[in-house]
């Protein structure tokens, strides 16, 4: 038991289960409105196909192709293949939310185009992250059961644990800026309108916060291994 009456292990459960139930909500949330924006036609009857061959055509992208991915809300931008995947609910859809979901994939592959800083620096913690991700949780099981002989092993856990933790925090900026750029285009372009454009954007907005719900699970968790880490040293 900690100094305070609060152990390591309540803690964590405690902030598990709350980051459990806002996921939760937060997932409900964004597919209510996908639903609900889904049924709104867009203007010029555009699909996410064309609409996204548009917005990368206007911005000068002639070497992205835009493909699509089975699956619902499976939408990524590929920087290594350079392909914008829309999901088949996207890809044939004319409506806001497809729109919406379509713009700010491609808002990636704009940030791709000019370098955008945080995206960059993203793309260069993957394979580190993807070492991390895969070993992780075996270091960090090993590093409790050896934290009084064997200390350095959990802290060599926490370090790749805060690594994921780091990533999910760059993230951040790289969604919602592709957001930004996706909602600003699809007004200039007049794919949305004074009545649209709002719908669109409370769309990437509900789709931004399944990153912030990540990121803070991810800190959480960080802490509660390094309270582990604490208290195995004072002991």
């Amino acid at each position: 038991m900690m100094e305070n009456g609060i152990s390591p292990t309540m803690a964590y459960w405690v902030i598990f289960i709350g980051v459990a139930v806002i996921s939760w909500l937060v997932q409900l949330n964004l597919k209510n409105k996908f639903e609900k924006y889904s049924k709104v036609r867009s203007f010029g009857g555009l699909t996410g196909r064309e609409m996204a061959e548009r917005m990368l055509r206007d911005n000068g992208i002639t070497d992205v192709q835009v493909t699509c991915t089975p699956g619902h809300l499976t939408d990524h931008y590929d920087p290594r293949t350079k392909t914008v995947n829309l999901s088949e609910g996207v890809y044939d859809s004319a409506n806001v939310a497809a729109a919406a979901v379509a713009a700010h994939e491609c808002g990636h592959a704009l940030q791709h185009a000019v370098e955008y800083a945080p995206l960059q620096m993203r793309s260069s913690l993957v394979p580190v992250v993807s070492f991390a991700s895969r070993w992780v949780t075996w270091i960090l099981l090993g590093g409790i059961l050896m934290i009084e002989t064997f200390p350095q092993l959990m802290l060599a856990g926490i370090v790749l644990y805060a690594l994921t933790t780091l990533f999910s925090f760059i993230t951040l900026p790289v969604e919602i800026n592709a957001s930004t750029r996706a909602v600003a285009w699809l007004e200039q372009a007049g794919i949305t309108d004074r009545q649209t454009t709002p719908m669109a954007s409370t769309t990437l907005r509900t789709a931004a916060y399944t990153y912030v719900v990540a990121a803070l699970s991810s800190l959480g968790t960080l802490i509660y291994y390094i309270m582990i880490f604490a208290g195995g040293r004072r002991n």
